[in-house]
């Protein structure tokens, strides 16, 4: 039986009590690329007071600050961890950053969200877990996927027993921004973005996904990557992809690229499941693809992100359904992150507000020894030892067991 509607007068009071306590706390965002204003704007349609943002140079925060309608454009880490009205910042800044940025965040005394991957390695993100637990402050990182209403539902039914047991998962990340070899971003350097690009910008969504839904870690991965285009047109200039420009008609320079475009990688879980994940961020027409389809012994979910609002359930025994979302027909968790009624569609922006709300709901509550919902350090911890194992297993082409995990 399809649970019950809360109330009109039910919902509006509890988004009334919700809203009152999210509008007490105050956000700061680093980082004014394509991800900061994501933040930004979430933030907002959150009921999130926004303070400012903080840029790679002064002109780019007192822009930035301009064009999204904030007080401050912030010219230094150190003058934004000095407003004592901000509560929390969110860094989006290139990964490199992250480390530094974020222990700053949490010895100034304050919360913290920051943008996959957490660190660069598991030396800094054992680091960032030792920082967040004696700050006493809360951390989140951003994996705004388990935030679609229907992976929220797809997670329900695996722990309410209706998939059964689960045989294995397969599915991936495909995208086609960098399927030129004049396609540039900061993230193909691996001094920049690390020594993975493709599993670590991407691919991390998806292992964070499927073992959020299928409530199992993965333990040992078989990993073989590709990099096609081993040198890539660097614009001299700045014009990158993703910045809603072209590099076609800029002067560059050739540059050595040696993270990976595309790859697999074959999965073990806990429990003896099984699992494989491809990634390519050279897939034509593929724009933001993510997929998973969880094989059980009673039935198979499959959910894909271009899709967002429907999850087919297969059946060996029965026609097969399409399950739309809609506050009617899912169950209580994904009906909290259900704004709108059902054919009204839920997208990627409003991931992040889901997952903010969450995560400032949380702060404003104030008891921290509560269980957290959103994804936290030790997650994102997690998933540089992914990252590592991967690229570990590709270099020997083997399986190689995932260390460090709790």
């Amino acid at each position: 039986m399809a649970p019950a509607l809360r109330s009109l007068a039910e919902t509006q009071w509890l988004a009334e009590i919700a809203m009152t306590s999210i509008r007490q706390l105050t956000a700061a965002v680093i980082g004014t690329g394509f991800i900061g204003p994501v933040h930004v704007e979430g933030l907002i349609r959150a009921g999130v007071n926004v303070a400012g943002i903080l840029g790679s140079t002064k002109a780019k925060s007192r822009r930035t600050a301009e064009e999204l309608g904030l007080k401050h454009g912030y010219a230094s880490l150190d003058e934004l961890l000095a407003d004592e009205d901000v509560d929390v910042v969110h860094i989006t800044s290139p990964n490199r950053y992250h480390f530094e940025q974020t222990a700053r965040t949490l010895q100034a005394g304050k919360h913290v969200l920051c943008e996959k991957p957490l660190a660069m390695n598991s030396r800094e993100s054992t680091e960032l877990l030792s920082i967040a637990d004696d700050s006493d402050r809360v951390a989140a990182v951003n994996y705004n996927v388990r935030y679609y209403p229907l992976c929220l539902e797809a997670a329900d039914r695996v722990r309410r027993g209706e998939v059964g047991e689960m045989y294995h998962v397969t599915g991936g990340y495909v995208q086609d921004w960098l399927f030129h070899e004049s396609d540039f971003n900061w993230r193909v350097l691996s001094e920049d973005g690390g020594e993975l690009r493709a599993v670590a910008d991407i691919g991390t969504h998806w292992l964070d996904l499927v073992q959020f839904i299928t409530d199992r870690k993965v333990t040992a991965v078989c990993a073989d990557l590709q990099t096609v285009f081993a040198r890539r047109q660097r614009p001299i200039g700045g014009v990158e992809t993703f910045s809603g420009n072209t590099n076609a008609a800029n002067e560059t320079v050739s540059v050595d690229v040696t993270t990976e475009d595309s790859g697999c990688v074959l999965l073990k879980f806990e429990g003896g499941s099984r699992g494989m994940m491809s990634v390519s961020q050279i897939t034509a027409g593929r724009k933001n693809c993510l997929r998973f389809e969880v094989a059980g012994s009673k039935q198979a979910i499959e959910w894909c992100s271009e899709r967002p609002n429907e999850i087919w359930v297969g059946h060996r025994d029965k026609p097969n359904e399409t399950l739309l979302r809609d506050p009617a027909l899912i169950g209580d968790r994904a009906n909290r992150h259900a704004d709108y009624p059902g054919g009204h569609n839920q997208g990627f922006p409003d991931t992040f507000k889901q997952l903010f709300r969450d995560f400032y709901g949380y702060v404003a509550a104030g008891d921290f020894t509560a269980e957290r919902s959103f994804p936290t350090f030790a997650d994102g911890h997690r998933e540089v030892l992914l990252c590592e194992a991967i690229l570990k297993s590709h270099r020997g082409q083997k399986w190689v067991e995932v260390e460090g995990l709790k």
